[in-house]
């Protein structure tokens, strides 16, 4: 490796071990040893010490320790061990860097620092299970760090506009006399976040351990690889998580620091300065680690290229930019040019199946005002009919097809789709309209999208646009029948009347040894693949992660096992998993990645589960947070007593069945609880089970297992009469 960058990098290390090292010992004199320390919202402790050094550091003498092995790292001797000998110390001293960046990020957590606005601080592990679904999915390929404020501001938009529409997620760090490229952007009005894929982190170098911090969470959420396990959880933040780092303008010692962390890791750092040695040794990325590119234009293309992502940039008959970073855009009131639907006016969007004669494939009909026939902030009624025909296309592919237009039209940069069907609420941005964008663009995007998602089963695609009034009154009408009629057919399936299930198996590029088995009444544990997506998935491909899976005989049928299930969970998942009860929460349960929507957990002095959403984040009655919990059920293994549902699952009547399913649900996050309210109501009077709901208690009545057994007593909760769980 070069010698300036080696140099640079160590001298980097040396500054960040000091400052670790001098902010312990002030915390050990003002807090003592035993002052509890930890990042917010993570199982995981210090997240990098945790998967590197195998240390649960909880406390400022655990802090100590960390600080320790830094200067070990970085000292004068050699160490006794280095973490990759071939690269020799100069990736040695980019461990070092993270580990002390961690303490000196933890001390900051400890003092109550308050974090600057817009910036996220330490990433949270809900954030990264809420994400799981778009890496492992290959809709978000991967991230960026970027360093730095851009030469201009110009190039600033364009740099994260180009990770942007190849779907590729950017977190903004680290100042340069005083400006990072988070202030271009505000000055450009650029809209950040995580729903856009802009992330500000933090205006410091330190605050890039939060970025590789997540990154690490991957090995031990998705991977199930344990702490200390360094080798296993390098290999797969090298060969499952495709990172990498951008720098702008010349590197000071504390970044090339960072950037050797980084190429640890895996993940290689692109910069544009002239002045930059570019190091090119192999064995840890795609190409190469250090690299230079110059041209602003190709810089991005560059840095995709280098470390090996697979992108697809998506090109279509409309004039604004178009990818699934655009999917959270929110256009607001004062930048819209349009709206429909929402409590302004009345919208629809439906799709129904035709005879492939009553079709003309590409045809989108506007009958109507369009958008330039409107004033600015105007509210107009809309009605969205897509006609499909195919030789495989089935009236129970429509809702499926259906739901799709919430993702296509929202990638639309400057178009805000909510809801679906009847409660439509979509906005077009007066920066759309300005580069031209009209109704029958919408069309355009349903068209291209439908073909090219699911050409497998639609051979042709006619849409047509309706803002007259009457007749979008007229399509309401017989959407709402075609929607009703849609959801008895689907209320009705049931695990006994098919002989096949399908399998998931999408969750695999970051959980190897996980298998979903979706079936009519359990959905897939991320809550957006059910039943018929699945037997359309296969259809659309008969190779892809969705198959077939046919049950076989029975081998217990109260257990929801099958011998054809067995041997097919068997069979893909590495021999991992030898047996799968579909109904049972405690005998060989399903088997999760970590994208799950809710983990259900047993409470034996309650004889009952409880049920936690990902979104809540307090504590629960059996002592552990929905993080720690979800250490215990990710990575694709197989816990008796845990497992990972989708949140519709709840209410389905083979629900932990073998074990007496909802009866046995004894508590629940509140807003869960209201959110599943009226489906849980349905089931439990299904079941004889009147006022159930609130018998279900939530973190308002108890978050203590005492305090939960005295309630359930107090409400006479049926779980108490049942047979012990264990």
């Amino acid at each position: 490796m070069s010698r300036k960058v080696i140099a640079a990098a160590i001298r980097g290390a040396q500054s960040f071990v000091a400052r670790a090292e001098s902010e312990v010992r002030t915390a050990l004199e003002t807090r003592g040893s035993e002052q509890r320390v930890g990042f917010p919202g993570t199982a995981f402790y210090l997240p990098m010490a945790y998967a590197l050094m195998g240390i649960e550091a909880q406390t400022v003498g655990d802090l100590q320790l960390i600080a320790r092995h830094c200067r070990e790292l970085v000292g004068e001797e050699p160490p006794a061990r280095l973490w990759l000998p071939y690269l020799g110390r100069g990736l040695d001293s980019g461990v070092a860097t993270l580990l002390a960046q961690e303490v000196i990020c933890a001390l900051r957590y400890l003092r109550n620092e308050p974090i600057e606005q817009d910036h996220t601080g330490f990433i949270s592990d809900t954030i990264l299970r809420e994400l799981g679904i778009q890496l492992v999915d290959g809709r978000m390929p991967g991230f960026a760090a970027i360093l730095g404020p851009a030469p201009t501001n110009d190039i600033a938009v364009k740099a994260v506009r180009q990770l942007q529409q190849r779907n590729i997620l950017s977190f903004l760090l680290c100042n340069r006399d005083g400006r990072s490229l988070y202030d271009q952007l505000v000055e450009e009005g650029v809209e950040m976040g995580w729903n856009t894929y802009i992330v500000p982190v933090g205006r410091d170098t330190e605050s890039a351990i939060y970025v590789l911090d997540w990154a690490i969470r991957g090995a031990l959420t998705f991977g199930g690889h344990k702490k200390g396990d360094f080798r296993a959880c390098l290999r797969y933040c090298r060969e499952r998580i495709f990172a990498f780092g951008i720098t702008f303008g010349p590197i000071p010692d504390e970044w090339y620091a960072v950037g050797a962390g980084a190429i640890v890791m895996g993940f290689p750092v692109i910069s544009d300065d002239a002045t930059t040695p570019e190091i090119r040794p192999t064995g840890v990325t795609t190409y190469e680690e250090l690299v230079r590119e110059t041209d602003h234009e190709k810089l991005i293309a560059r840095a995709i290229e280098v470390r090996g992502v697979k992108v697809k940039v998506e090109t279509m008959d409309i004039p604004v930019a178009y990818a699934a970073a655009f999917e959270g855009e929110r256009v607001r009131r004062e930048d819209m040019h349009t709206q429909f639907g929402g409590k302004y006016s009345k919208a629809v969007e439906f799709l129904r199946m035709r005879d492939a004669k009553d079709i003309e494939d590409g045809r989108v009909t506007v009958i109507g005002p369009d958008l330039d026939a409107t004033d600015a902030r105007t509210s107009l009624d809309l009605g969205i009919l897509i006609e499909v025909a195919g030789r495989k296309m089935r009236p129970d592919f429509e809702g499926i097809l259906e739901r799709q237009m919430h993702r296509y039209l929202n990638h639309a940069m400057g178009v805000m789709h909510i809801a679906q069907r009847d409660q439509l609420w979509l906005r077009i941005s007066k920066d759309a309209f300005k580069a031209g964008f009209r109704l029958k663009h919408l069309g355009n995007i349903l068209h291209a999208k439908l073909l090219g998602e699911y050409g497998g089963i639609v051979d042709r695609v006619q849409v047509t646009i309706y803002t007259e009034s009457e007749a979008v009154e007229k399509l309401l009408a017989e959407a709402t029948a075609a929607f009703d009629a849609r959801d008895d057919r689907v209320r009705g399936m049931m695990d006994e009347s098919v002989d096949t299930f399908y399998s998931c198996t999408i969750c695999q590029s970051y959980a190897p040894n996980h298998v979903c088995v979706i079936t009519p009444e359990r959905l897939g544990l991320c809550g957006a693949y059910n039943w018929l997506d699945g037997q359309a998935a296969y259809e659309i491909n008969p190779v892809g992660p969705n198959q077939p899976i046919k049950k076989g005989r029975v081998v217990n049928e109260s257990l929801g096992e099958w011998q054809g299930v067995n041997e097919f969970v068997y069979a893909h998942s590495n021999h991992a998993t030898e047996r799968f009860s579909a109904y049972s929460l405690m005998q060989n349960p399903m088997t999760s990645c970590g994208c799950f929507e809710v983990i259900v957990a047993i409470v034996p002095e309650c004889n009952g589960v409880i049920a936690v959403n990902r979104e809540y984040q307090g504590d629960t009655p059996i002592g552990m947070q929905f993080s720690t919990l979800a250490g215990s059920v990710g990575g694709g293994a197989q816990t008796p007593g845990f497992v990972g549902v989708g949140r519709m699952y709840l209410a389905s009547r083979k629900f932990i069945a073998a074990e007496g399913g909802l009866k046995r649900l004894v508590w629940m996050p509140k807003d869960l609880k209201e959110a599943m309210r009226a489906y849980l109501a349905d089931r439990a009077q299904e079941m004889g089970l009147n006022g159930f709901v609130d018998k279900i208690a939530d973190e308002t009545i108890t978050t203590e297992s005492d305090g939960l057994l005295a309630h359930l007593e107090r409400v006479e909760h049926p779980a108490l009469t049942m047979e012990p769980l264990i």
